[in-house]
């Protein structure tokens, strides 16, 4: 759905945001709150909201964790706050991604194609995904490199599993910690770095460089094709 709700009280932003993403054949609404924001999203259909943080009335993860009671809209967060503690609040209320004030239109019509894609065909899944670096067969949970099978261990594949399962989505560090080592584990930073760092060894061209296993610094991890 080409449906964008812009959720921004500064004008001059969504004047710039509704005449870049209608000449790219997206249909726009805005509301300048977050509660105005939310009523749009109860009565019409939305294929994407796109929200600030910081509004006027109520903030804006609190707008993602009540819409989040009731609809699966993806959100592309904007915001001008810099500090990562604020982008994984966003992201485990339920946001989708995160663009930080000021962007690049081009960077943010990406971050939107891209969310479409991943919410285009819900419940389908690739079963083979062939990166430049290294293929993974979900189905058979099996990497292999330049035509070798890689041996990964228990905990690398379910990290590996989980980051592939959402293309160019941003993992959020605790997320990750959750769902693979479990709920105690939610502050373990170190634990993520150590496999994170094996898992480029063996699957990445240039582990120093990665292509597709890429950091995002004190935030978590995002998986690019």
């Amino acid at each position: 759905m080409s449906n964008v709700l812009v959720v921004d009280d500064d004008p001059h932003i969504v004047k710039a945001l509704r005449i870049t993403l209608q000449a790219h054949g997206y249909t726009v609404a805005t509301a300048s709150d977050g509660e105005s924001a939310l009523r749009s999203a109860a009565q019409q259909p939305v294929g994407v909201l796109i929200l600030d943080l910081g509004l006027p009335d109520i903030d804006g993860t609190t707008v993602i964790s009540r819409l989040r009671e009731w609809s699966s809209v993806p959100i592309l967060v904007l915001s001008a706050r810099h500090g990562s503690d604020d982008k994984v609040e966003a992201l485990d209320a339920g946001a989708d991604d995160f663009v930080t004030k000021p962007f690049g239109l081009d960077e943010l019509l990406a971050r939107l194609r891209a969310i479409l894609r991943r919410t285009a065909e819900p419940g389908e899944e690739p079963p083979v995904l062939v990166t430049e670096s290294f293929t993974a067969d979900l189905a058979m949970r099996r990497v292999t490199r330049g035509g070798e099978d890689v041996r990964l261990t228990p905990t690398e594949w379910r990290i590996l599993d989980l980051l592939v399962r959402n293309p160019e989505k941003l993992i959020t560090q605790q997320q990750l910690l959750r769902e693979v080592w479990g709920p105690a584990y939610a502050k373990e930073a170190n634990y993520l770095r150590v496999y994170m760092a094996q898992l480029r060894r063996k699957l990445e061209l240039e582990p120093g460089n990665p292509r597709h296993l890429i950091t995002e610094l004190g935030i978590g991890y995002r998986f690019m094709p």
